[in-house]
């Protein structure tokens, strides 16, 4: 079994987890904390799979998806606090 393949396999089962976390987290900020985590792992498992495939234009995607997941988070915690 291929190093990446095993990666790849035990992320989705984090990411399995991590969307149980989401939604049934004890409150907003563990929801906001699981989402952040959800998007930093979908972030690692493109670029396990541009190593895994070989394609470099997957890890163009994986640095916009990381930059986007990240405003985004700053934007839901920002209007959370403000509810």
């Amino acid at each position: 079994m291929s190093p990446y393949l095993f990666a790849v396999i035990a992320l989705s089962v984090l990411m399995v987890l991590v969307l149980i976390l989401v939604i049934r987290g004890p409150s907003v900020w563990d929801r906001l904390l699981g989402l952040n985590m959800f998007s930093s792992k979908i972030t690692v498992f493109i670029v396990l799979l541009a190593g895994l495939t070989g394609q470099p234009y997957l890890l163009d995607i994986a640095l916009v998806y990381a930059v986007l997941g990240f405003i985004g988070t700053i934007l839901m915690a920002k209007f959370v606090e403000r509810r």
